[in-house]
């Protein structure tokens, strides 16, 4: 690199206030990887399970390290801070260009640290406030989904504070709507975390109350005799759509467990599917895309029912994985983008969509002299 080209300062940021905390440390250290030291350098910014902010230096790629030693520093709203504080009483801060969010889950990719972002005037990877809070809640997003004449599977959702008020009548509601067996999952988390497949009435309300510790609303869904068939979507204004990936869990659905602790799942790169089929779901996972408002990235994941044939659209996930066994990169790598250019890709994202957004007028500017009515 020419010494007179800038590098980009990326804040790569991870942890969290999360049942997915975890995961997003694997799933960060894969994009500190996969960042070109030639074009960016990297801040690895964590935040750890309490809330506290740390950032680590260039060179240290142990992210729980960084969570142990890294300096104190809180992200200031005001756009024209620096942007990130230290904590220590020294003053001053750190500038960032872009920040690269690899948070799953709660506060990370529900809409909550993007508005924050929004605030300090930072360009972000990945889907803005209003794409980001209404992926995350499952209910919401089946809503939208079926607006668009999207296919999903049945469900009903239920509020915290019903089934604790009432649990006679919200069993009744469910087995009054399906059969078992049945799916029971928090409404807004993702990686199968608090996730149920319920046999019988006798495990139905061990699992309602199971989701229940992770979210104040829970979906109940009927459950599918399926294939997993999973697209990756990227672009802003211009889709573009993966080839579709299959995943074939060794146990009997695909829990955090058969996707984080064990080994045995299959990744099958293409899935074994007609071309028909192939166009299907990517102009499905482009359709929910925008239908859910969405820019930057997206795993869309479907189910592909046995043996009528029939698409459901299970949900989409707004900060997919990104580690060494994620889908989201892998499908791109077999479509032709590489991991590190991929990378590029989304930070370029990030950029123009900044730029797009700095377009918008956030204020009115009144003719010289005008006061009128406006003096207080």
């Amino acid at each position: 690199m020419s010494p007179d080209k800038k590098r980009l300062r990326v804040g790569v940021l991870f942890g969290g206030r999360s049942g997915e905390h975890e995961v997003s440390l694997a799933s960060a250290a894969s994009v500190i990887r996969g960042l070109d030291p030639d074009k960016y350098e990297t801040v690895p910014i964590g935040i750890t399970k309490e809330g506290h902010w740390l950032i680590g230096s260039s060179a240290q790629k142990l992210l729980p390290e960084v969570l142990r030693t890294g300096q104190r520093v809180t992200m200031s709203a005001d756009p024209t801070d620096a942007a990130l504080v230290r904590l220590d009483g020294s003053g001053g801060g750190q500038r960032i260009d872009v920040v690269f969010p690899v948070m799953h889950g709660t506060f990370g990719e529900d809409g909550t640290i993007q508005g924050l972002l929004d605030l300090a005037g930072l360009p972000f990877v990945g889907a803005g406030v209003l794409g980001s809070a209404i992926a995350m809640d499952k209910d919401i997003a089946k809503k939208l989904l079926r607006a668009a004449k999207i296919p999903v599977v049945p469900w009903i959702a239920i509020h915290r504070d019903e089934w604790e008020r009432n649990e006679f009548a919200t069993v009744h509601q469910i087995e009054k709507e399906f059969p078992y067996p049945l799916f029971v999952k928090p409404a807004t988390l993702g990686s199968s975390v608090g996730m149920t497949k319920v046999h019988s009435r006798q495990e139905l309300a061990p699992a309602l109350n199971l989701a229940a510790e992770f979210a104040m609303k829970i979906m109940v869904e009927r459950a599918v005799t399926a294939r997993e068939i999973e697209v990756s979507v990227l672009g802003n204004h211009d889709l573009q759509a993966s080839i579709p990936g299959e995943i074939v869990p060794h146990r009997e659905f695909y829990d955090y467990a058969a996707k984080y602790l064990e080994q045995g799942t299959q990744l099958l790169i293409p899935a074994n599917l007609r071309p028909a089929q192939v166009k299907k779901f990517q102009h499905l996972a482009m359709q929910a895309f925008r239908a859910l408002e969405l820019n930057g990235m997206a795993r869309v994941d479907f189910f592909l029912e046995k043996p009528s044939g029939k698409i459901y659209l299970n949900e989409l996930n707004t900060i997919p994985g990104f580690t060494s066994i994620s889908m989201y990169p892998k499908l791109w790598e077999a479509s032709g983008i590489p991991f590190p250019q991929l990378i590029d890709k989304l930070i370029e994202l990030a950029i123009e969509q900044h730029a797009e957004k700095a377009r918008t007028k956030y204020a009115i500017e009144l003719p010289s002299g005008a006061s009128g009515a406006l003096d207080m």
